[in-house]
């Protein structure tokens, strides 16, 4: 007989890091957009930027080990937290709930890349290891990209930067 783990596993990376309390979330769907009353927390009264979104990426499995081999069952998502993100209405416009509405996408695909990586792996019997191993690399890539999104654009500031980065994801969510 096989031995059976189970494992929940729910870790989130909110734009500004990681580690916020579990709430519950809007999971991410390429028919759904963000509009701005999905932004339901306070702006801190110190606030610099316009807005934020906090989103970020679970992952849950299940993992048998038969005839030395591991089967593993799992599911990655990414999800926006409405109650951690937050806008100034008298400064906010569509391009910037677009720039907010493309971290989340971003999430989406880093949460693909990591279903893909889970799909390619074998793994061993340290499978809880390798697994926490291969979200923490991803986590790390999605923020480096995250940063690179909001320093590319400027924040939104830089609307033609804007609209690439929108053209440029769009296109990758496509493909998958």
């Amino acid at each position: 007989m096989g031995k059976i783990t189970s494992i929940l596993c729910i870790l989130l990376l909110g734009f500004l890091g990681f580690g916020q309390e579990i709430e519950e979330g809007i999971l991410w769907d390429g028919n759904k957009r963000l509009t701005w009353a999905d932004f339901r927390g306070k702006v801190p009264p110190a606030a610099v930027p316009a807005a934020t979104t906090a989103s970020g990426i679970s992952y849950r499995y299940s993992a048998n080990l038969i005839h030395h081999e591991v089967h593993l069952d799992f599911e990655v998502n990414a999800y926006f937290y409405p109650n951690e993100s937050w806008y100034k209405p008298e400064v906010c416009d569509d391009l910037i709930l677009s720039h907010e509405q493309l971290h989340f996408d971003i999430a989406e695909l880093f949460a693909r890349k990591m279903r893909d990586k889970l799909e390619r792996t074998s793994f061993s019997d340290n499978v809880k290891q390798e697994i926490r191993d291969i979200y923490r690399d991803i986590l790390k890539e999605l923020e480096e990209y995250q940063d690179l999104y909001d320093w590319e654009t400027s924040f939104s500031r830089n609307a033609q930067k804007q609209l690439e980065w929108n053209q440029k994801i769009a296109k990758a969510l496509d493909k998958e």
